[in-house]
């Protein structure tokens, strides 16, 4: 991996990015925090919009978001063109998510799933190429074009 890992959370996924962290400084990742830096409640869209703008200046990629559920910070990441946020709670799908959807931001849920667990979704989102062929052609129809 050549470029940093953008890092985004809420609150409620502010203890398992801090998780994060340490899982990327043991393999020597470098990454970029876009934020929150506490546990006092936020408003997830401002972070998922800094991480978004850092994917798409070429900051950071890929990219990583947590918050409770793991769906707004979801939602609001997709909002941007350039970005296929997808949400895993298992290694199997952040497996897929790369493997046929290309996602360029794994999305975890924090009130969800451990840290054994979130371990085993970034291994399997970092190992996971994107597979091409038929899931070209589809991921290049979901940007919209008017």
């Amino acid at each position: 991996m050549n470029k940093k890992v953008g890092l985004a959370s809420d609150h409620a996924g502010f203890e398992l990015k801090q998780y994060v962290k340490k899982y990327l400084e043991e393999r020597g990742i470098p990454y970029n925090d876009y934020g929150t830096y506490s546990e006092e409640s936020c408003d997830y869209p401002d972070f998922a919009h800094a991480l978004a703008r850092g994917i798409e200046e070429g900051e950071v990629f890929p990219g990583i978001a947590i918050c409770g559920s793991g769906e707004g910070i979801a939602m609001t990441l997709n909002k941007h063109q350039q970005i296929r946020a997808g949400l895993a709670w298992i290694p199997e799908i952040a497996h897929l998510i790369r493997q046929h959807n290309d996602a360029n931001v794994l999305v975890m849920p924090g009130r969800f799933i451990d840290h054994d667990t979130a371990r085993e979704i970034m291994d399997e989102f970092f190992a996971t190429p994107f597979e091409g062929g038929r899931h070209q052609k589809r991921v290049e129809k979901i940007p919209v074009h008017e």
